[in-house]
């Protein structure tokens, strides 16, 4: 492959009798939950099938270099096994200087996690993580009594850090605003999770809230279970203080922002695709991309014990014509804007405004790129509006972002002449993502 410009290959005819099955990493959201909660818990844990991408290794980086004992075992799978020793919420470490890069899921976690120690500790990160917002986060770990200090710009990396616990008594009542972000209510979650006693988060803005939902789900599996309620019209986690996080062996689910690439391969090429251990019910938002699929007019089987199947109307006929709140699964917003031109009428994309703030302007992102292939779309604050129409041939700008890379390669497969700029940036989560999108294309293609 060309490490600065990937041609899609646009099959001539595709095979509707055969599945392609793929599989897909581990997901990078459980991944980096389950690292923290591990690292969180009291003894042992082994973590099976995790992603091993550029995100989940700064996260590994940083809890060994926090003093967590931690070993990665290769796989034949996409994936590797992690054994990580946790102590009971303590850090081994009480001073330390970590690298998060570009991960966000690290960055926003492992600062909590920081601020609720009796340590001291500098947060570095990538000159993009630098531009995504953090002010939300900050203002409520000082809120609970820790010293966050802006190293540079008031409300972003780097940090200087020192924790609540050592300084003073940490509060029982919180608030942290998800506006932009609901890795910032996550992140206190799992950290007011190592607490120990009764407390409750109330929670500001609206943001979807299905990552939330997993986090709380997985916390509940490693130990301890937050409530969510809502009080004065707010909605509100609380903990009974009982318990705390335990060590355990913990399987991964496959990635379902990755299956979603290869299940709207079908939706474009009207193809059957399955993807291995993707089974209902998911724990993952970005599930709800099937039905997404099955209002474009595709089928979605699903069997006991078998992989979720996907396949897609005759010769691609996608249908259109609906407006789709994605905030719960906004990671998708791409995947649904690069295959919309193909549908019969206009879709709408809301509830996704947040979505300019994370690897990039994601929102620009598909302004620029559809109208660069000429399609008609209508930029909105918190979304798009995208026509039908025939794609011609172009370079996508990615935006050193994988998920602009690997979504618009699905209009390459029905557009000769799709040229993905920066390949390699999909390495973020999915390095094998161009291998694997060209296997499928060859087990379907009629020769």
């Amino acid at each position: 492959m060309n490490e600065e410009l990937y041609e899609v290959k646009c099959p001539k005819r595709i095979r509707r009798d055969v599945t392609a099955v793929t599989a897909v990493p581990g997901s990078k959201s459980i991944t980096n939950r389950a690292l923290l909660l591990a690292a969180m818990a009291d003894g042992r844990s082994t973590l099976r099938g995790c992603l091993t991408s550029d995100d989940a290794v700064h996260f590994l980086e940083c809890l060994k270099t926090l003093g967590f004992p931690a070993e990665v075992i290769a796989s034949e799978e996409l994936g590797s096994d992690i054994v990580i020793t946790g102590y009971g919420g303590e850090i081994p470490k009480k001073s330390a200087e970590i690298y998060v890069g570009s991960a966000g899921t690290a960055a926003r976690f492992l600062v909590a996690m920081l601020a609720f120690s009796d340590g001291e500790y500098t947060v570095r990160s990538s000159e993009q993580m630098k531009k995504r917002p953090m002010q939300p986060l900050i203002d409520a770990l000082r809120d609970a009594g820790a010293e966050v200090v802006c190293m540079e710009e008031e409300g972003h990396f780097p940090l200087h850090i020192a924790g609540a616990r050592g300084r003073s008594r940490i509060p029982d009542r919180f608030t942290v605003n998800i506006e932009k972000s609901s890795q910032f209510l996550s992140a206190l979650l799992i950290a007011v999770g190592t607490l120990g006693k009764k407390a409750e988060i109330t929670v500001a803005g609206t943001h979807g809230l299905s990552y939330v939902r997993l986090t709380a789900e997985m916390m509940k599996r490693f130990g301890v279970t937050p409530e969510e309620t809502e009080a004065d019209g707010r909605l509100v986690y609380r903990f009974s203080g009982e318990g705390g996080y335990r060590a355990l062996e913990y399987e991964v689910e496959p990635d379902l922002s990755a299956a979603a690439y290869f299940y709207a391969l079908a939706a474009v090429l009207g193809a059957r695709t399955a993807v291995k251990g993707v089974k209902r019910p998911v724990l993952q938002g970005d599930a709800a991309f099937l039905n997404v699929l099955e209002q474009m007019g595709c089928t979605v089987c699903e069997r006991d014990g078998e992989a979720v199947t996907v396949v897609g109307p005759k010769d691609g006929r996608l249908r259109g014509g609906f407006c789709v709140d994605m905030s719960a699964f906004s990671d998708q917003a791409l995947t649904l804007a690069a295959i919309a031109p193909f549908a019969d009428a206009p879709i709408t994309i809301t509830g996704v405004g947040h979505i300019r703030f994370q690897e990039c302007d994601r929102i620009r992102a598909i302004v620029e790129n559809l109208t660069a292939l000429g399609i008609r779309v209508e930029e909105r604050q918190d979304g798009a509006v995208i026509y039908p129409g025939v794609p011609q041939g172009c370079e996508i700008e990615t935006y050193d972002d994988h998920r602009v890379a690997m979504a618009f390669a699905l209009t390459g497969l029905r557009t000769e002449g799709v040229r993905i700029r920066n390949p390699r940036c999909c390495k973020k989560t999915f390095a094998e993502y161009f291998t694997v999108l060209e296997q499928a294309l060859a087990f379907l293609e009629d020769r």
